[in-house]
């Protein structure tokens, strides 16, 4: 499903408040803590979360934990103002945030883009070499954008050999339909959209064709991963038991009927987008975090996204990787 927006504008001037894990004070003076509050949004790797709420896992693993529903950019928002403990986001906003000033620590890999996020072209165009001298239409210093230079590159070409229209992603559709575009970058559902407005439109590169470009994560306040270390690990080892039931055949309907719920959509509207997204287990998730370079790796990942980010004037100065990423929990 759609991470509206993935805005980095008002992150950028938003800086953390430093929230740990407020108490209830009751008039005997004794204390409670609050539950561990997540933003999740509208993104299968995330809504997968649903079914460990709705299934009552997270309080059978003996942990408090609140997740609140919101649109992508608005959850960022909330982290950065210190309203959640945590929030689910893609690897390299993860890093937009930090620059801001809300600084966060990726504890956990949910899944990566398997084919949601899309370069669409018109009809009569087949590969990325058919777009040279041709006007492509994306948001620039998004993920859209940061896929398009990974596949020219494949193909023997420049940023410089086609020209990029600067387009809001929800507006990606209309403005491939409008033919004033060879083609568009865009995930779901605004790509399948414009492929629906356009007959004939295709995807001619997806972020199925390099795997690990996209990560989707957990990222948390280093204030509240210091206080609640042990309930943190707890939230992750439920992670194992919702990819699970997603994924056999046998419980796979009752987990996507509760996704789809989610957001508002029928079961076999939903099923097609859960496909485009790779599910990691905790144990596909641990080679993940070994430190490399390449897309086989967070660390080399989140280095592309970060150079890539640093190119494009997301933000100015490089992140620091080694602060940004604790694998240990989920290696564990």
């Amino acid at each position: 499903m759609s991470k509206q927006a993935r805005s980095k504008s008002s992150l950028l001037k938003q800086v953390i408040l430093g929230l740990s894990m407020p108490v209830v004070m009751l008039s005997s003076g004794a204390t409670w803590a609050e539950p561990l509050k997540i933003g999740y949004s509208d993104w299968p790797g995330w809504v997968a979360w649903q079914v460990a709420i709705e299934k009552g896992w997270l309080k059978e693993a003996g942990v408090d934990v609140r997740f609140d529903w919101f649109d992508y950019s608005a959850s960022m928002d909330a982290f950065a103002a210190g309203k959640i403990d945590a929030v689910t986001v893609t690897n390299g906003d993860a890093l937009v945030m930090a620059s801001g000033g809300a600084k966060n620590v990726m504890i956990m890999l949910t899944d990566y883009s398997n084919g949601n996020d899309m370069i669409v072209a018109k009809p009569g165009i087949k590969s990325l070499k058919d777009l040279k001298g041709k006007k492509i239409g994306l948001e620039t210093g998004l993920v859209e954008h940061l896929l398009l230079l990974n596949g020219l590159e494949k193909a023997g070409m420049k940023e410089s050999d086609v020209t990029i229209v600067n387009t809001k992603t929800n507006e990606t559709p209309q403005a491939l339909a409008s033919g004033d575009l060879a083609a568009i970058g865009a995930w779901q559902p605004n790509s399948g959209e414009a492929m629906k407005r356009v007959p004939g439109a295709k995807p001619i590169y997806t972020s199925a064709n390099e795997p690990g470009l996209i990560y989707d994560v957990v990222t948390v306040n280093p204030a509240s991963l210091s206080a609640h270390r042990a309930e943190w690990q707890k939230v992750i080892k439920v992670w194992d038991k919702v990819v699970t039931y997603i994924n056999d055949p046998k419980t796979q309907p009752d987990a996507v009927k509760i996704m789809s719920a989610r957001v508002g959509l029928k079961p076999e509207a939903y099923l097609p987008l859960l496909k485009g997204t790779k599910l990691l287990s905790l144990e596909e998730g641990k080679k993940v975090f070994v430190k490399a370079d390449g897309f086989k790796s967070l660390y080399g990942s989140s280095k592309i996204a970060d150079t890539f980010n640093v190119a494009n004037g997301v933000y100015k100065q490089p992140q620091d990787l080694t602060k940004a990423i604790d694998p240990t929990l989920a290696t564990k």
